[in-house]
């Protein structure tokens, strides 16, 4: 038979677990969904904040015994605990603290007791201060807030309520409205709009200058955005709608103005913009000099990026970079300002994703990194070594290192030893890092190391008690190759079951997302879905395979944004081409092969479904996209553009085009409540099928988000798919 795979890694087997014993049980789908169960449960280390000093960090503890919350200080090196700063049992009427952040000098606390979630990535909140000098606390606002912010001495607190901007002085204790036009769904003061959360991935859109003399602020006018109601059905006799703005490709988005407020005047002015490309603003950033702000703006199609200085003394602008694609620019986090105001930025102009250094005028002075690789997360500059730190796929597309290097492009140290998944954390003097590694073998293990060498200084968590559990457990291995589907090599993990006899034929279920920059054949620790994975393995003896296609991320530009205007079109040939392709294997029975995925995996799972239709008997498909066109504005025009300018790449490769050539099973499940991918998408996929005279299964789950969770649910929902599965595969 001729070679089908191209194995560029090694078979991975999970080191972890013993041979197959007769003692060695099923996974079971209560073990992973029923609420409270921990078997797959994972340990990992509390968010943490390196106090300026750089020889010590902070963290948020709980005492669930004695209901006490406490933020301890411990030591790097060591590990021990140096003092507590904060204990709730020392606060009147406070029975616990759920978050925590320190103001700049560290002489303050700022701590929420009730956290209100609205949408994926905001909240309203009580918050408190509480001053490490005098021992005392108090309310920031009686209201629920969101995004309390100190100013840099730590002397004001600004924060956004309906809509509006406060500023508070902590000193006196005084607040000040200084804006007064915010309205629901209509005008949004400091805060960003559903869109800009999810896809721009911030909520908090004001920044303080400095010194604090300054706010500069984002004014979004929804007037114009066309709104989207969800009934809410809960426990009441009457369902009662919730109404938000949502734009939808090709309809109107916010208009967004940036404004900058005055402490000493009290007075706001609009800064214009309006000679640059700034249809959105996704990002804001003071740089080292009080008075210039960086901003960040772009066109509709977000296929160039202007970086702006605006001087906040006259109002005035310059543009000192702009970025261009073809296809789109990424906005990111990682602009850096140097104590010159010169600055790093990273950017895929020469194919791959890289870091930059930059003058204070856009003068570029070089390119820190290079090579046909992507630099994945950019951790910061110390001044002290001028040493850049990193993490990239060096050492290959699935695994992830971290590195240290001079802005020079010289000198590159390789931090972490082991191949897998690295991350850091630093220490504010970067003196110090956390390191994380998890690979395909190894749940996460946590080290103190040296930052200058990468050398392990001590072990601060390990995962072994989850290693122990999983021992009694039957558990097969992921197997990392690669496949050449339409002139590529993809990333491949495929996982059979224990006990598999290559004589005997299984059936296939193919698990993929597929989004534009997307992973998931990484060579790192398992999360739930594995877990589900193994126990279709080994219970029901099914071959599960993963397969990034085309489009999905970490390999270069071009391979990233070769669906341009396509979503959808390219990825399902991959698809189809892996079924076929892995159906010639001998232990494959071609007449048993499915396809799930959720979200954008949903949308892949029932296109391919529908146009391989000879290929695919069964898919299910979980909160799906069903047209481009009902998906939001930012996410669907960066790749697609409108549908008003690329009608046919939104028509042609929706799943409601393509209803009319189902011939397999379908499952198709949604939750009502979905701000994200509306349930809309699922209801007219459901009348499409309807319409065609298809049959089908479908579950709609009242009040659910996009994740569809909360108490029994996921139990549920993964019930009802392995039924589906034990029935049609």
């Amino acid at each position: 038979m001729k070679k089908l795979f191209s194995l560029s890694f090694l078979v991975l087997f999970l080191a972890v677990f013993s041979p197959l014993t007769a003692q060695q049980k099923n996974i079971t789908l209560e073990d992973i969904w029923k609420p409270g169960s921990n078997v797959f449960r994972i340990e990992r280390l509390d968010v943490l904040h390196s106090m300026n000093n750089g020889k010590e960090y902070a963290v948020l503890n709980y005492d669930g015994q004695n209901k006490v919350s406490t933020v301890d200080v411990y030591d790097y090196k060591s590990g021990e605990k140096v003092r507590t700063l904060l204990n709730s049992k020392d606060l009147k009427g406070i029975d616990y603290v759920i978050s925590y952040e320190f103001n700049k000098d560290e002489t303050k606390i700022l701590f929420s007791t009730e956290l209100e979630q609205i949408y994926r990535r905001s909240s309203l909140g009580t918050y408190y201060v509480y001053d490490l000098k005098t021992k005392n606390f108090s309310l920031v606002s009686t209201n629920k807030i969101q995004e309390p912010t100190f100013s840099n001495d730590g002397s004001k607190m600004a924060y956004g309520f309906q809509n509006n901007l406060y500023i508070k002085d902590l000193n006196s204790g005084e607040t000040q409205q200084i804006t007064t036009d915010g309205k629901k769904n209509s005008i949004i003061n400091g805060i960003t709009d559903w869109v800009y959360e999810e896809e721009f991935a911030f909520v908090r859109a004001f920044e303080w200058s400095l010194n604090g003399d300054k706010l500069a602020y984002i004014k979004f006018d929804e007037t114009e955005v066309p709104e989207f109601t969800m009934d809410v059905y809960g426990q009441n006799l009457y369902p009662y709608p919730n109404t938000f703005k949502y734009p939808k490709a090709g309809e109107n988005n916010s208009k967004v103005s940036l404004q900058l407020y005055d402490l000493s005047s009290g007075k706001t002015s609009e800064v214009n913009l309006s000679k640059y490309n700034s249809y959105y603003i996704p990002r804001l950033l003071w740089t080292q000099d009080n008075n210039q702000l960086s901003v960040q703006l772009t066109n509709r199609h977000q296929n160039i990026l202007d970086l702006v200085f605006v001087d906040a003394s006259n109002n005035t602008s310059k543009l000192i970079l702009e970025e261009k694609d073809a296809a789109y620019v990424d906005v990111t986090d990682n602009l850096t300002f140097l104590n010159n105001n010169s600055f790093f930025w990273t950017s895929e102009k020469d194919g791959w994703n890289h870091i930059y250094q930059y003058d204070k005028d856009g003068k570029l002075l070089n390119q820190v990194t290079k090579g046909p690789w992507e630099v994945t997360a950019y951790y910061g500059f110390d001044q002290n070594t001028g040493r850049v730190y990193y993490q990239s796929t060096e050492n290959g597309s699935i695994n992830r290192d971290v590195y240290s290097i001079l802005p020079s492009g010289k000198n590159k140290v390789r931090l972490s030893q082991k191949t897998g998944t690295n991350d850091a954390d630093f220490s504010a003097d970067y003196t110090y890092y956390i390191g994380s590694f998890s690979d395909v073998n190894t749940p996460y293990l946590f080290t103190l190391n040296e930052a200058k060498t990468g050398k392990i200084i001590r072990e601060i968590k390990n995962n072994n008690n989850l290693k122990n559990r999983l021992a009694s457990y039957k558990i097969s291995p992921k197997e990392f190759s690669t496949i050449n589907i339409n002139g590529e090599d993809l990333n491949m993990y495929m996982i059979k079951p224990l006990d598999f006899d290559e004589t005997k034929q299984y059936p296939l279920f193919l698990y993929q997302y597929s989004g534009p920059g997307s992973q998931n054949v990484s060579n790192s620790w398992m999360g739930s879905n594995d877990w589900w994975h193994q126990m279709l393995a080994n219970e029901e003896q099914i071959i599960i395979a993963c397969v990034d296609g085309r489009g999905t991320g970490f390999k270069g530009r071009d391979f990233k944004k070769m669906t341009q205007k396509e979503m959808g079109k390219y990825e399902v040939q991959d698809q189809i081409a892996i079924a076929k392709k892995l159906s010639e294997l001998p232990y494959i029975d071609a007449s048993r092969t499915g396809i799930w995925g959720w979200s954008y995996g949903g949308f892949m799972s029932s296109n391919c479904l529908f146009q391989g239709a000879d290929t695919f008997e069964m898919a299910i498909a979980v909160a799906p996209v069903t047209s481009w066109r009902f998906y939001d504005s930012i996410y669907t025009e960066r790749y697609m553009q409108t549908p008003q300018e690329n009608p046919s790449g939104y028509d042609n490769n929706s799943p409601i085009s393509h209803v009319d050539k189902l011939k397999g099973k379908f499952l198709l499940v949604h939750g009502s409540a979905d701000d994200n991918v509306h349930v809309q998408n699922t209801m007219r996929l459901i009348e499409a099928l309807v319409q065609a005279n298809k049959q089908f299964d479908w579950r709609i789950y009242p009040d659910k988000n996009h994740g569809i969770y909360g108490g029994n649910t996921r139990l549920h929902l993964y019930t009802l798919m392995t039924d589906f599965i034990k029935k049609n595969l």
